[in-house]
């Protein structure tokens, strides 16, 4: 993979015609190192979030080496990069063939379910294993987050409590696990789930191996300004030394977005403006998902191009290259005023599900990558004490 000390002087060696996508491994290192130094528990890499055999490659490196996948091809993945990985299959619906490849060829031991039928395909599947860790996931309130996952995955706290008795009589450990929701505003969510689960204890008298508190933690966004990641850590301390467990249950966590986010940049051009509206050559359907669906606002700036740039900003709308009037990110965008045809633009905070969500639509694709020195244009880890945000 080509390096650059920055994505200025990239653009200004290559003038790329097509959308160019950077890596900035030293952001993925010091995200990687934060978790691991401030977090009470084990880390797994939510591998959806960007499986990037590079970006991987860093996380493995930077001593995060257990990985959440969600199907047999992330296994296949991660056992391709780092052999000797634990992963765990924590999608709570899965076929049996995925099953049983997953336990007998690459050893995967740990499951999450959500209902009695997945649990019996878990065990169908791996005749009965004796070595299964199983892991009951409960549906909490996704209040404060930007994506809400508690629709589709997690059994209800009333439910869990005859799963998680189902699954003690057949794993050698039980966990039990929620997801707050992708971008989660407020730690208040995981303290609220974390009771919900010793309320589950309470009332079963089983206490869980493991407690997986999930994903869910935030990056920072031009209209996203959470609370400071320690504060999550607190919180989420606090509420596990609340439940008084007499047999202290492991502590997990999933982070995604939190450890790539800052870690990719996409660079595109300008291709037609018309007065507040700029079509650019990516878009929903490439890199720029998040900018579109969600509507999450990105980070942006104009890449200087051998003339001046305006000291006047102006509100933008992007428009990706495809025929489909979705392909539309509403913004709004700030940038200079006398941006026109040509001129290029960083869009930042894109290592989380840019790469995961891109489609060849249209024919509009482009797979070039780059690796860059640079700072991300938004923080939330400070270079020394990790304490507080950056803008950078």
């Amino acid at each position: 993979m080509q390096k650059f000390t920055s994505i200025d002087k990239l653009v200004k060696t290559i003038r790329p015609v097509e959308p160019i996508y950077c890596i900035r491994p030293d952001s993925i290192k010091t995200a990687c190192a934060w978790f691991k130094n401030n977090f009470p528990g084990k880390i797994l890499y939510a591998v959806k979030t960007n499986p990037n055999e590079n970006v991987i490659k860093y996380i493995g490196e930077s001593g995060i080496e257990q990985f959440d996948v969600a199907s047999i091809n992330e296994i296949k993945l991660i056992k391709k990069l780092f052999p000797k990985a634990r992963t765990y299959y924590m999608n709570t619906i899965k076929c049996r063939e995925n099953i049983k490849q997953a336990y007998f060829e690459y050893k995967v031991r740990d499951f999450a379910f959500d209902t009695r039928d997945e649990l019996q395909k878990i065990i169908d599947a791996t005749d009965s294993a004796k070595d299964l860790i199983l892991y009951v996931r409960v549906s909490i309130s996704n209040e404060h987050a930007k994506i809400d996952l508690s629709q589709k995955f997690g059994a209800l706290p009333s439910e869990a409590l005859g799963l998680i008795r189902l699954a003690k009589a057949h794993a050698s450990k039980v966990g039990l696990s929620f997801h707050v929701g992708s971008q989660c505003m407020h730690p208040i969510s995981y303290v609220k789930g974390i009771r919900d689960l010793g309320n589950i204890i309470k009332k079963t008298k089983i206490c869980p191996d493991i407690i997986n508190v999930g994903g869910g933690f935030p990056s920072i966004y031009p209209d996203l300004n959470p609370q400071p990641l320690k504060n999550y850590i607190s919180e989420i301390r606090k509420a596990f030394d609340n439940l008084k467990l007499e047999n202290r249950p492991e502590l997990f966590c999933e982070p995604g977005r939190a450890l790539v986010a800052e870690s990719g940049s996409s660079i595109v051009r300008v291709v037609l403006r018309k007065k507040q509206k700029l079509y650019i050559n990516d878009g929903t359907y490439g890199s720029l998902f998040d900018a579109g669906v969600p509507n999450f606002v990105l980070p942006t700036r104009m890449i200087p191009n051998g003339r001046m740039t305006s000291k006047k900003l102006t509100s933008y709308s992007l428009y990706g290259p495809t025929c489909d009037s979705i392909d539309y990110m509403k913004g709004p965008f700030v940038l200079p005023n006398n941006l026109k045809e040509g001129d290029y633009i960083e869009i930042g905070q894109l290592g989380a599900y840019s790469l995961t969500f891109r489609t060849k639509f249209n024919g509009f694709y482009s797979d070039q990558i780059f690796e860059v020195q640079d700072k991300p244009i938004m923080s939330m880890y400070e270079k020394d004490s990790f304490s507080h945000y950056l803008v950078a």
